[in-house]
């Protein structure tokens, strides 16, 4: 199954000093695949877009999602986006979101996993000023 998230608003686009300091400190935004942040993109980006593949299985009529991507149990399976400091090679993370898939409206899951592309549209700053993180709830689509 394909996703495409689509991240919108990020903090470091933004004026004032929270923004600065978000491009000063080498802040990136990425997709946690297992225990790393991978597909980073700069805070201060016009826009992030990331694609990933996950694997889709149909278990007593309920669709269940897996892979690398893919993090918690059966029934309780989400994406993170991770924040963190980035300094040459060496990711810090300081701040995760996460997407749950049982945000998901059934019918777009079912039709992403019957071929279409799932799009999950989100921004990325907070009501402060800050990276986006906790429970998030993009607006979910197919394409």
């Amino acid at each position: 199954m394909r996703i495409r998230l689509e991240g919108h608003d990020l903090p470091g686009q933004r004026a004032g000093e929270r923004a600065h300091a978000l491009r000063l400190a080498g802040v990136h935004v990425g997709v946690q695949r297992k225990a790393s942040a991978e597909l980073l993109v700069p805070a201060w980006a016009p826009s992030a877009v990331w694609e990933l593949e996950v694997t889709a299985r149909e278990v007593d009529g309920l669709l269940d999602v897996g892979g690398p991507w893919v993090h918690g149990r059966p029934g309780a399976r989400f994406l993170y986006v991770t924040w963190g400091n980035l300094s040459g090679d060496t990711f810090a993370m300081f701040r995760r979101a996460k997407l749950m898939f049982g945000d998901v409206p059934t019918a777009t899951l079912r039709a992403a996993y019957e071929g279409a592309l799932l799009v999950g549209s989100l921004g990325l700053t907070d009501e402060h000023g800050d990276p986006v993180c906790a429970r998030v709830r993009p607006a979910w689509s197919v394409a």
